[in-house]
């Protein structure tokens, strides 16, 4: 015979027992495995411009960009996904930019790859 209610008016608590069992039975751990670190880049060098509609983010050149991604892979942060600032006068109704091979992304992802940041690129 048990003491417990049965479910729903009873909640037997022994899953939650100690520290092993809570994490055999557990369905969600978020390590930096599962994260993807969100970068605005800009063009030029040693930019960094404040975004004013989310305070403590920053839009970075490339070179500002490196140290961030030195900083991502100590933690264990496998992705970062690049958002570029684009200039206006490059900017056309058909998205041309975007297949431009020597547009910001493509140089960015090649500056990232000889830092050595395979995982990314």
């Amino acid at each position: 015979m048990t003491s417990f209610a049965p479910y729903p008016q009873g909640r037997p608590r022994r899953l939650r027992r100690d520290t092993f069992t809570r994490n055999l039975v557990r369905e969600h751990a978020v390590t930096p495995n599962d994260l993807i670190y969100p970068v605005f880049v800009l063009d030029g060098q040693k930019q960094r411009q404040a975004v004013p509609s989310m305070p403590g983010v920053e839009r970075l050149s490339l070179d500002q960009l490196l140290p961030v991604g030195e900083e991502c892979m100590k933690l264990g942060i496998p992705v970062i996904a690049l958002f570029p600032v684009i200039d206006a006068k490059l900017k056309t109704p058909d998205g041309r930019e975007a297949m431009n091979p020597e547009g910001l992304v493509p140089r960015v992802v090649q500056g990232l790859k000889k830092k050595e940041f395979p995982s990314w690129a």
